[in-house]
């Protein structure tokens, strides 16, 4: 393997890189004593200057010369006025980073932060650890006696944290504890949600980037956007509050102030001056539900107050500020909607950078035992009464969901409303037989309207495939396929319909994936699931 060349960055050291006179070399110099050990050559010193330290760094330039002719020093003239100024002393770092031709491949950089201002060794420690410098840092020390004519010892730190086994272990437990944080515990067994969710940790802890959370109603997105806030509360990333917003409630003239505030006098009734919610959010998180609602003069505002973090209250000549996360939230599918031109296509933009469909409780049925757990647990936390089923209610109950009949048309929202029915009416904290068989005719009779039995009528095959199509078929085929397309017509979603066409077999799979054995079904007769349901 080629040997990379050793380049090293660093400041010159004002004070302790100088002297004049023959006594000079009976001083530690750092920036000459790296260049001094036989066990590597350094092929280039790229040495940082700023103010009138210009003839110093040709001072040093001679006498590494002198020490190690190999090594060439390129001088740079960084211009900080105050080398004690954070904010100065890494902008001028990070511009010279963007300019540098760094050859990562061909050259190994070590970053010296032995020399210059605290300021300065802390900003070249970020610049290192954010890989605008792609290297390694390089921690030089004097040798133990002071007069010695030795160059001292060096350090090399990677800050790759991945290579250090014991560090990237705690990043991975802490990693961990965020996922469950977010899932508060919940032992969830769907492994699409369960990959979702990992990725969902990564990017609340790395991300200030609005976040748009898809779902039907009751799927939970107001829960996870909670916690996504809380997640960041503990790392310390947000200062603020939570605040939350179902645009759906917002009308008239009344949703801009609400959302953006306004002066007293700027309308009829506005008797006093309003921050509006996102003032409210400053340094937080908002969390606007159902944001397809919005207006379009709404989504206009919303969109300079996103990238602007500024806007205009009702009424205000004057821009107020506002530093917030953003965390968006639909049951539409807003893609369609920018298509017919109710939403706002750069607005959608702005917040589709990180998009997650979360999935109904019909479509994760392995989870409803674990959250059926969770919520018991919530219920015997809030009411102080541990509440438990008897062997026969729970089985008889985790039946019923598990089943066809079991649509879940409000999602955590009915289950949750469910256990808290039941633990209500246990008696000694026992749920019997009677309470589940309540519960369940309880259940029947909400969601009665999804259940309805397939429509006797006959399905017009020609019509859905074409007149070709449809004669081609067998007749055990075509009746086959009537048979599926209405089952398909009064189901929720495809993995609705799949779980009613293969409820005997699925419980022999570990893993059934009913919705992808229905879609290949009807993908034999080149037909989809909006297309047989009447959607496309």
């Amino acid at each position: 393997m080629k040997q990379k060349r050793i380049v090293v960055i660093g400041f010159v050291g004002t004070q302790l890189d100088s002297g004049q006179g023959p006594a000079r070399w009976e001083k530690w110099r750092p920036s000459i004593a790296i260049t001094q050990h036989e066990e590597y050559i350094v092929d280039r010193f790229e040495m940082l200057f700023s103010g009138k330290f210009g003839p110093l760094v040709d001072a040093v330039t001679a006498d590494i010369a002198a020490v190690s002719p190999e090594t060439t020093v390129v001088p740079h003239h960084i211009p900080i006025s105050d080398a004690w100024d954070f904010g100065e002393v890494y902008g001028a770092l990070f511009d010279f980073a963007k300019t540098y031709p760094f050859d990562p491949d061909n050259e190994d950089y070590w970053v010296h932060i032995t020399t210059g201002t605290h300021v300065v060794q802390i900003c070249m420690f970020l610049m290192t650890e954010a890989r605008f410098f792609p290297g390694r840092l390089l921690q030089s020390s004097p040798p133990r006696r002071q007069s010695s004519k030795e160059p001292g010892s060096y350090a090399l730190i990677d800050l790759d944290l991945s290579r250090y086994d014991q560090i990237a272990q705690r990043f991975s437990r802490e990693q961990a504890e965020g996922v469950a944080f977010l899932k508060s515990g919940i032992a969830t067994r769907n492994a699409r949600f369960n990959t979702m969710i990992d990725e969902i940790e990564r990017v609340a802890i790395k991300s200030r980037a609005p976040m748009l959370l898809m779902g039907p109603t009751g799927a939970g997105k107001s829960f996870l956007a909670r916690r996504v806030y809380e997640l960041k509360k503990t790392r310390h990333q947000l200062d603020g509050k939570f605040i939350e917003l179902n645009c759906a409630t917002l009308h008239g003239d009344g949703a801009a102030s609400t959302l953006f505030g306004h002066v007293k006098g700027s309308f009829t009734g506005a008797a006093a001056d309003r921050p509006g919610l996102l003032r409210s959010a400053h340094k937080g998180l908002l969390f606007l539900d159902e944001i397809g609602e919005l207006g379009p003069d709404e989504q206009a505002m919303l969109l300079k107050a996103i990238e602007e973090k500024r806007f205009h209250p009702v009424g205000s000549d004057s821009e107020v500020q506002s530093d917030f996360q953003l965390i968006a939230g639909t049951n539409r599918d807003l893609a369609s909607e920018v298509v017919a031109g109710s939403f706002r296509e750069d607005l959608y933009a702005r917040i589709n950078l990180w998009t997650y469909a979360l999935p109904g409780l019909v479509d994760r049925p392995e989870d409803i035992e674990p959250n059926l757990v969770y919520q018991l647990n919530q219920f015997s936390q809030e009411y102080g009464q541990m509440v438990r089923f008897n062997k026969e209610a729970r089985e008889r109950y985790m039946r019923f969901a598990m089943s066809p009949e079991a649509v879940w048309a409000g999602n955590f929202r009915d289950l949750s409303a469910s256990v808290t029915r039941m633990a209500t009416l246990a008696e000694a904290g026992g749920i019997s037989d009677s309470i589940v068989s309540a519960e369940v005719a309880r259940l029947q009779k909400l969601w009665h309207h999804y259940t309805r039995a397939p429509s006797a009528a006959e399905v017009n095959l020609a019509e859905l495939m074409g007149d070709e199509a449809a004669a081609g078929l067998d007749l055990f085929d075509a009746m086959q396929l009537a048979a599926v397309v209405k089952v398909c017509r009064h189901s929720v979603t495809l993995s609705d319909a799949g779980r009613k066409l293969f409820a005997v077999s699925r419980s022999a799979k570990s893993k059934p994936n009913d919705a992808d054995r229905l879609k290949k079904f009807l993908a034999r007769f080149a037909l989809e699931w909006d297309q047989v349901c009447g959607k496309s």
